[in-house]
């Protein structure tokens, strides 16, 4: 049985877009799969009570240095969106959507390149409505859909179960009943894994 590395994420985290591509280029290389987990990471901060980084001026200016540098040592194509903080919650909840009906791995790769390679404007309307043509989506059936009321639940106890395992912010590998939080922290999920 293959094993999997359960990856939680939001698109509005940049270091979940650098974990992304890295968990992917090692999900190839390694015998594991990735177990997408949405979440809404809003939701999980204000649950856990943590102000994001993005919201503490100090911290938020370390951020965008810092996630410059490590996609520049990983060789990651990145651009700090000059947009940010983007609304993502029904981005999220249109992961639930695309695994429902199997198109995820081409859904997520096309959101996470639009806000943090391509640097758009996703809070834009006429933007998003491009970007989702592109992956040959119709625009309002899918927002209609991703905006079900059940759908909504889905991704409400997604980020209520990830913080009852102790899941607090995005990217997080979770192993084994390991948590491993931070993009720099998935080759110690990958050691598990193996295990």
């Amino acid at each position: 049985m293959t094993k999997s590395i359960e990856f939680y994420f939001d698109f509005s985290s940049p270091y979940a877009y650098l974990g992304y591509k890295e968990i992917k280029k090692l999900e190839k290389k390694n015998s594991f799969k990735i177990k997408f987990m949405p979440i809404f990471l809003g939701g999980l901060h204000n649950s856990a009570g943590i102000t994001p980084a993005a919201f503490i001026d100090i911290k938020s200016n370390y951020m965008v240095r810092d996630t410059k540098l490590v996609a520049n040592k990983k060789n990651i194509k990145f651009s700090f969106n000059s947009y940010f903080p983007i609304k993502t919650v029904n981005f999220m909840r249109g992961v639930i959507v695309a695994v429902e009906d199997n198109f995820e791995k081409i859904y997520i790769e096309k959101i996470f390149d639009a806000i943090w390679k391509d640097g758009l404007n996703m809070n834009d309307p006429i933007v998003i409505d491009k970007v989702l043509k592109n992956i040959d989506l119709n625009p309002e059936t899918f927002l209609t859909k991703a905006t079900d009321g059940k759908i909504k639940e889905k991704l409400k106890k997604l980020t209520d179960d990830a913080l009852k395992k102790g899941i607090f912010g995005a990217p997080t590998f979770f192993v084994n009943k390991k948590i491993f939080w931070g993009q720099d922290r998935l080759s110690y999920a990958v050691d598990e894994v193996k295990k």
